[in-house]
């Protein structure tokens, strides 16, 4: 051997075991090495003694499966038919029958009061629905509609038209939240099942609904549901020995139109006959809303009386803008404040009690104008705090500021709005 061979062997061995050295705590501390070459110097990755795990409890499962639907004569092959057509085993039975019955069946162990699903709800559902469910843009209404059954554009809830509270906790537990489905506890969806009863008033803001009074909730309009009576009054109709089949009539005669459906094509001058209905509809309308103003201002009162206010300030009032948060999915202030959900609130406090003549006020809103009563700070603060105590029948789902600084602090906020 040459005097360099005898010098470049022993230093290329040498430079190729510090190499791999190397490679191997780079693999193993820095970042990983790709996998053919990790295998080449056999480095074995913990993931890969895992997915090995995992692979075996698979087969295992897989393997138990298999006998028992060998055992019950549904093989899962080709020559088995794939167990299509066999009876579902226990364990798919209950991997399917996950629904809620009115009775309480399938309903887990749990219970969740009404503030803790306001927070639930807030931060898990408000995005769509509203913090206080009054919708955002076109998904669901979720609070009132009571009595709009009978209207052209009925407002379907869980107050005004659902007819079970199982399909309430049912919906939530597995559709809900969007994008996100069957993600929440047992806890959780009482707790937004028991908010969505208390936005509808059915329950107060001190209810908690449990596995043990769940079936004592009873919705508004369940009566008016009833159980499918089609086979025993329309089917005998059609399936009757008499019933002709074939060459029953020789000449088909066409007594009525069914134009209550709009199927059949209006005759020449209907158009005009609806134009003139319309017009009437109109003319009566109007006259009804002038009449109604008229009215309105009969009940008005004279002037609303002066209201002290404490001395204003301005530190308090930046709080209270954070709190008013809150408010403002359903409350506007400031410059071109409009109606919403609730009346804007630009100079409440002082402000006459339901005096916006543009805004719709539930009943005691009305009464209490009429009576000429007024928002003053302590009265303000008195329905910030539990607005159904303090005006009770109020349309607003708000269950109330907890904290007495908050509640000062909005005050001092809305005073900072008054034009």
């Amino acid at each position: 051997m040459s005097k360099f061979l005898k010098i470049f062997v022993p230093a290329l061995g040498g430079a190729t075991g510090i190499l791999a050295i190397s490679y191997m705590m780079a693999d193993q501390l820095v970042v990983d090495i790709p996998a053919p070459v990790r295998e080449a110097i056999a480095v074995r990755a913990a993931y890969a003694e895992e997915a090995k795990a995992q692979a075996a409890a698979d087969a295992e499962a897989a393997a138990a499966l298999a006998a028992e639907m060998a055992a019950a004569g549904h093989a899962p092959s080709i020559e088995g038919g794939y167990g299509l057509g066999r009876p579902a085993l226990t364990e798919e039975v209950a991997a399917w029958n996950t629904d809620i019955r009115p009775d309480g069946m399938g309903l887990p162990e749990g219970s969740g009061d009404v503030w803790t699903g306001e927070e639930v709800f807030v931060e898990k559902c408000a995005v769509c629905h509203g913090d206080f469910g009054e919708a955002v843009g076109r998904w669901p209404v979720l609070a009132g509609g009571q009595g709009t059954l009978k209207n052209e554009d009925p407002v379907k809830t869980i107050g005004s038209y659902w007819p079970y509270l199982s399909t309430v906790y049912d919906y939530v537990n597995r559709a809900m939240p969007f994008g996100d489905a069957s993600t929440l506890t047992p806890d959780e969806v009482y707790a937004i099942t028991a908010y969505l009863l208390y936005l509808n008033n059915e329950v107060e803001d001190d209810f908690t609904l449990s596995s043990d009074n769940f079936t004592e909730v009873r919705l508004p309009n369940e009566d008016n549901f009833f159980m499918d009576d089609r086979m025993d009054t329309e089917f005998p109709v059609f399936v009757r020995a008499d019933i002709c089949m074939e060459n029953c009539k020789e000449e088909v005669e066409i007594t009525m139109h069914a134009s209550v459906l709009d199927v059949t094509p209006e005759e020449e001058g209907a158009s005009e006959e609806d134009a003139l209905t319309e017009e009437a509809a109109v003319t009566t309308e109007e006259s009804t809303t002038e009449v109604a103003a008229e009215e309105t201002n009969e009940e008005a009162p004279a002037e609303e009386p002066a209201v002290e206010m404490a001395a204003f300030d301005p530190e308090l009032a930046v709080a209270g803008e954070r709190v008013f948060g809150k408010c403002r999915a359903c409350h506007k202030v400031g410059d071109g404040a409009r109606n919403g959900t609730g009346p804007q609130l630009n100079g409440i406090v002082g402000r006459g009690i339901g005096a916006l003549q543009d805004f719709r006020y539930s009943d005691v809103f009305q009464e209490a104008h009429a009576n000429g009563e007024t928002w003053d700070e302590e009265r303000l603060g008195a329905f910030l705090a539990n607005p159904r105590d303090a005006m009770p029948r109020t349309r607003m789902s708000f269950a109330g500021l907890r904290d007495q600084g908050d509640i000062d602090a909005v005050i001092e906020y809305l005073k900072s709005v008054d034009q």
